[in-house]
C-alpha cells in the first residue's frame, strides 16, 4: 500500500506567531536573552528541545524548564495563533484524488497536532495524524516515520514524504521514502538541495503533479 506524509508546521500552516511568541515567553521567565520573532523563525521545524538547547546556550539543564514554560503560553493560546497557507485546501484535495491515504507526520506533541488540524479544518482531508508524545518520543522525524509505517503497513518504496526543512528530507530517507520539498516554509531552498530532496515544489499548486511522477502515478 501507498501513503502520502505530510508534515504541518511550514508546510500546511504557517505557525510563527504561535511559535515564537510562546518561546519567547519561556525565556523571558527564564531571565534569559530574547531574540526578535524573525530571528527565531529557524526555531520552525526541528524538535523544541534542541532550538532551546541552542538558545540556553550553557544552560542546557533548564531545557525542561524551558519546555514547560513554552508549553504552557502554547496551550493556552499559542497552538491557535498560525494561519492555514494559501491553496493547502486545493492540495489537499487534489491529493485525495491519486486515491493513496494522506496521513500527517509531525515531530509537534501529537496532542496539539491533534487539536491544531482540527481547529484549522484540516483533519477531515486525512486519513491519521503522527506526532511526537510530550515525553520526546518519535520526536526525530526518522523514528516517527519508523512509527507511521509500521502503523499504516505502508511500502516506504511507494509512498513520499512532503514537508519544508531538512528533517523531513533526512526522516524520509532514512526510511527509504521519497522526499519533496515545499519552498513556501522555513527552509531556503539551499537547505533542501543540500538535503537532497528527491524533488522541490513551488507552491502548493504543484505538489500533485510532482507527487503523481514520484510515485508513477496516472495522471
Amino acid at each position: 500500500m501507498s501513503a502520502i506524509f505530510l508534515d504541518l508546521d511550514g508546510t500546511l500552516i504557517d505557525p510563527k506567531e504561535g511559535i515564537t511568541l510562546s518561546i519567547q515567553h519561556a525565556l523571558r521567565e527564564l531571565g534569559a536573552d530574547i531574540p526578535t520573532q524573525d530571528e527565531l523563525s529557524w526555531c520552525i521545524g526541528p524538535p523544541l528541545a534542541h532550538s532551546f538547547r541552542v538558545l540556553l546556550g550553557e544552560r542546557p539543564e533548564i531545557v525542561g524548564e524551558a519546555i514547560a514554560l513554552y508549553r504552557q503560553r502554547f496551550t493556552d493560546v499559542g497552538q491557535f495563533e498560525a494561519d492555514v497557507y494559501d491553496g493547502i485546501g486545493d492540495m489537499l484535495l487534489e491529493l485525495q484524488d491519486t486515491g493513496l491515504p494522506l496521513y500527517i507526520a509531525t515531530s509537534k506533541p501529537r496532542v496539539y497536532a491533534q487539536t491544531i488540524v482540527a481547529h484549522f479544518g484540516i483533519s477531515h482531508y486525512v486519513d491519521g495524524l503522527f506526532g511526537a508524545e510530550l515525553d520526546g518520543t518519535n520526536t526525530d522525524k526518522t523514528d516517527l516515520l519508523a512509527h507511521a509505517l509500521a502503523e499504516t503497513g505502508a511500502d516506504p518504496h511507494q509512498s513520499v514524504m512532503i514537508g519544508d526543512r531538512r528533517h523531513d528530507v533526512e526522516g524520509a530517507q532514512n526510511n527509504d521514502i521519497a522526499s519533496l520539498g515545499v519552498l513556501w516554509g522555513y527552509a531556503e531552498a539551499e537547505e533542501l538541495h543540500l538535503a537532497e530532496a528527491d524533488a522541490l515544489a513551488g507552491g502548493p499548486e504543484d505538489v500533485a503533479e510532482i507527487v503523481a511522477d514520484l510515485l508513477g502515478l496516472e495522471q
